[in-house]
């Protein structure tokens, strides 16, 4: 009710979501000067919907998870017709659905893939973490490693996986909305936070609050509200992982075991109805950002470039933006560039052009920039040098 009469008071132009015209995905490549490299775009398919992330596979191929819970081949840049079978159920409903996936470290031995996911219940929907063998065309011995508290209203919550170095793996757990966003701070609680496992869904000893009473021992580290993008760091081995805040402030975070990042409690952000989340954007006992995006770019999936075909952009940090300052049609993808102390030193908006979301970017083997768009229409691009 109170929404209602809330849009009710305020002006027809401020009712509906402003934005910039679309535009068609272009029909062949494009050829872009960036501030420190002149790219190729390049179309590899235009048949997605609502991709979320990808993954390479030793043979060449690629796997795509879309939101309604497939999981695509791409072969030779031709997106196979027939979705991987043996998924599992998963809520799609607005945000919620299928999201992230990464290979096992020892994928040529074992062939296992993990999926994270919105999964459904008789009481609600939790963040799920997944796995299954990659047999052919279908996913074999699927068994679910992880769930997370139930989550809040239409359940969305984000969430990124990533393997660390001695073999465990990071997952992120968003969905700390709202009036409940008070959860991220519960040591109780899994939503909210970055949970550490072994990759068969163990408990590893050394996690921060293992054996600490009223703590779930999952969890690595606290006070997040929603997370889409995670990366490791390939010189220093750090994890960084960014969120979302509603209304500016969204974050970018090194990621240090047992650490508390503020949500809600600190923010740079602003509710979506205006009022600020927090008096103060820090506080001792909580972790400083280490980049703050304000206004809010909806920052998505992330990754480090450290390969050789655009050297000027070795150690940089490519992030999918999906929207800037609650502007449609805005999204792009950001280069943040380090000076050699490891401290943001300047950032790049990349394709802009396309108006686009930009829900997830990938190093490929080739060295090359893979960017997937979020749309019904959607597309996978590659970046290479125009030579």
């Amino acid at each position: 009710m109170g929404g209602c009469l809330l849009a009710a008071a305020l002006p027809a132009a401020q009712q509906a979501t402003p934005g910039l015209p679309p535009v068609p995905l272009p029909a062949g490549p494009l050829v872009i000067e960036t501030a420190e490299a002149r790219i190729r775009l390049v179309v590899v398919t235009r048949d997605l919907s609502h991709p979320w992330a990808l993954a390479f596979l030793p043979d060449g191929r690629l796997l795509v998870t879309e939101r309604a819970g497939r999981l695509r081949v791409i072969r030779d840049g031709v997106l196979d017709p027939q979705p991987v079978a043996g998924v599992p159920a998963v809520h799609a409903v607005g945000a919620a659905g299928l999201m992230d996936i990464a290979l096992h470290p020892r994928f040529d031995a074992n062939r296992l893939v993990y999926l994270t996911y919105s999964r459904p219940g008789d009481d609600g929907v939790r963040v799920a973490l997944a796995r299954g063998r990659l047999d052919g065309a279908a996913l074999t011995d699927v068994e679910t490693l992880f769930t997370s508290e139930l989550l809040d209203g239409s359940g969305a919550g984000a969430s990124r996986v990533v393997f660390a170095a001695d073999g465990t793996l990071f997952l992120t757990v968003g969905g700390a909305f709202g009036e409940k966003g008070g959860r991220a701070q519960d040591p109780g609680d899994t939503v909210g936070k970055v949970v550490r496992l072994h990759d068969d869904g163990g408990i590893p000893d050394d996690n921060p609050f293992a054996g600490r009473e009223g703590h779930r021992p999952e969890i690595y580290s606290l006070g997040h509200r929603n997370q889409l993008g995670m990366a490791l760091h390939p010189a220093t081995g750090e994890l960084w992982a960014h969120e979302n805040g509603p209304l500016g402030g969204d974050e970018l975070n090194i990621i240090r075991p047992g650490r508390n990042y503020g949500w809600p409690v600190v923010s740079y952000s602003r509710q979506y109805s205006g009022p600020r989340v927090a008096s103060r954007p820090w506080q001792a006992g909580m972790e400083q950002s280490e980049i703050v995006w304000l206004p809010s770019v909806a920052p998505s999936g992330m990754a480090f470039y450290d390969a050789d075909r655009f050297p000027r952009w070795a150690g940089s940090l490519f992030v999918g933006a999906l929207r800037t300052g609650g502007i449609r049609n805005t999204g792009h993808l950001e280069r943040i560039v380090f000076n050699e102390n490891g401290e943001e030193q300047r950032r790049e908006w990349l394709l802009t052009e396309l108006r686009q979301r930009i829900r997830d970017v990938r190093q490929g083997p080739d060295g090359l920039l893979y960017v997937l768009t979020d749309a019904d229409e959607a597309a996978l691009f590659r970046i290479e040098p125009a030579e």
